[in-house]
């Protein structure tokens, strides 16, 4: 990892001065840096000797970095990973822009190491994110929305990225195609259980833990699962309740601490938690086919932290 933050830091050098800034501000903001640690986790367990682990590592960290930041721009948020989001120092244009970028140069990076099923991957995964946030815009404010509906969005704008970010180990290290397959399956999982605690946490968490305000997503008007499982076992007057803020956008005092009764009442914190550990479970299985290692209890690991945020 210290070879990848290296990499991270020599490659958003500009001679435009604003975009190292940008980049940097939050590139250096303290992210857990996950989804670079499973490329080279996932190599690792594959028997990897190269050098080319480092640059996939570095780009899939770019890609992510450019979400966050067109996000941020989409959401209107303020604040990231505890920190004013960039788009309130340097305005919503130079956020996009230096995103498009850390995306360019995450591409770079990916030729240079010469795997061309590995760019494949690691660029379909950027088409299939910009697909699942285009699908979260058309479902954004829709009360009506069916937990599939919802599944389908966090699928492509989370899992993908995870998914994709497992997938390239094995195959830079020529492994088999069923170890490929158990190392996607183990990412796209994993990806799944780790936004369904973020939805959990964005209603049940602790601003300091979270990096953002309790609450962002109910006052963006984002329908998250706890949300969907809210809607669909609410009363008529608390259906009510849901379209006025969120579909409506007409919040008011208290009405947070309202949505958080509600979801108590419905058990729906704790369901969303569930259905968390219901894909964990399932990422720890993909991994069934390689033998015990270190690495391996690391990744497993990995899945237990994803879920351990929710406490």
């Amino acid at each position: 990892m210290e070879r990848v933050n290296a990499m991270i830091l020599s490659r958003t050098g500009s001679d435009v001065t604003m975009i190292p800034e940008v980049a940097n501000h939050l590139i250096s903001s303290g992210g857990k840096r996950l989804r670079p640690m499973l490329t080279l986790a996932m190599a690792d367990l594959c028997g990897y000797q190269g050098e080319g682990q480092v640059k996939l590592a570095a780009s899939v960290e770019f890609m992510h970095t450019a979400t966050l930041l067109h996000d941020d721009v989409v959401d209107e948020s303020d604040m990231r990973r505890g920190k004013l989001a960039a788009r309130m120092l340097w305005g919503n244009e130079a956020s996009v822009l230096v995103g498009d970028f850390l995306l360019g140069q995450a591409f770079k990076m990916m030729v240079e190491v010469g795997s061309l099923r590995a760019l494949d991957i690691l660029s379909t995964a950027a088409a299939v994110i910009a697909e699942g946030e285009v699908l979260q815009l058309s479902v954004a404010k829709n009360t009506e929305t069916t937990e599939d509906e919802y599944l389908s969005v966090i699928r492509g704008k989370t899992a993908e990225l995870f998914a994709a970010a497992c997938e390239v180990g094995p195959v830079i290290a020529g492994s088999s195609k069923a170890n490929e397959a158990a190392c996607r399956s183990y990412g796209l999982n994993l990806g799944i259980a780790f936004q369904l605690i973020d939805d959990a946490l964005d209603y049940g968490g602790v601003a300091a833990k979270l990096g953002k305000n309790t609450g962002d997503d109910f006052r963006e008007g984002k329908i998250t699962l706890p949300v969907v499982l809210s809607f669909r076992r609410g009363s008529s007057e608390e259906r009510a309740f849901w379209k006025r803020t969120l579909q409506d956008g007409a919040i008011e005092d208290g009405d947070l601490e309202q949505a958080q009764t509600l979801m108590r009442k419905h058990k729906a914190l704790e369901d969303t938690i569930e259905r968390a550990r219901h894909y964990a479970k399932m990422a720890k299985d993909a991994l069934g086919l390689f033998p015990a290692s270190p690495m391996k209890q690391a990744l497993n690991d990995a899945v237990d932290f994803c879920i351990a945020r929710a406490h």
